[in-house]
């Protein structure tokens, strides 16, 4: 117990002085809808994108992480300037987990459309920072595209980050970039969803706080 405290507490120490208020969480997807009514007030846009989801997706239109694994893997060997060891299927699981937000460990339209719009506008950040175009962001590199990206990290903040998502060197590859994005985002929006009152501050019970930490 003595142990969980203290490695609880230096967690809230890192994270105490971020002013969440900084951090631009994208909108999440919008509720659930009958598919008649959905259909029927898309966009053109919207309509073709669905077209192209359904063939990625198959009947079921939902999305798993191993099709999800494929379908990124797939897209980013088009691009010899995203330096990347590929999509693991764990780190597709994760991406699959925050933004499941039906709890069937799959993502259907709406979600994937969210995830696939991120991934879009966070490659494009990428490449923008990456200043000496060597396909990976560097450790100096870093805070400018997380910040770009929506997210500004306190120094404390951002070691964990590079001990957890980047190479011995603190370089970060496009999938560890993307999937640390992904978390970031989710976590900020379930946090927001929680802090009802904006006081930055929340309250959770061990059972919520095994529930919100296990399935990401």
């Amino acid at each position: 117990m003595f142990i969980f405290q203290k490695v609880a507490g230096g967690l809230v120490d890192i994270v105490s002085n971020i002013d969440l208020a900084k951090f631009v969480p994208s909108d999440p997807p919008p509720p659930k809808r009958p598919l008649a009514y959905t259909e029927s007030h898309e966009s053109d846009e919207e309509k073709q994108f669905r077209r192209v989801f359904q063939q990625l997706a198959g009947d079921d239109m939902e999305v798993s992480p191993k099709e999800l694994m494929d379908i990124l893997n797939r897209i980013v060997s088009k691009y010899d300037d995203l330096k990347t060891n590929g999509f693991s299927i764990e780190s597709c699981r994760s991406m699959v987990a925050v933004m499941d937000s039906d709890s069937t460990g799959r993502l259907g339209f709406h979600e994937f459309k969210y995830l696939w719009n991120n991934i879009k506008k966070w490659q494009g950040i990428y490449k923008s920072h990456d200043a000496d175009r060597s396909g990976v962001i560097s450790a100096r590199e870093l805070p400018n595209a997380f910040k770009t990206a929506g997210f500004p990290l306190n120094q404390q903040l951002l070691q964990m980050i590079v001990r957890r998502y980047s190479d011995e060197h603190g370089d970060m590859d496009f999938d560890n970039y993307i999937g640390c994005l992904v978390r970031l985002d989710a976590m900020c929006r379930a946090f927001k969803t929680l802090d009802k009152d904006n006081s930055g501050l929340i309250n959770l019970d061990i059972k919520e706080w095994l529930q919100l930490t296990m399935y990401s």
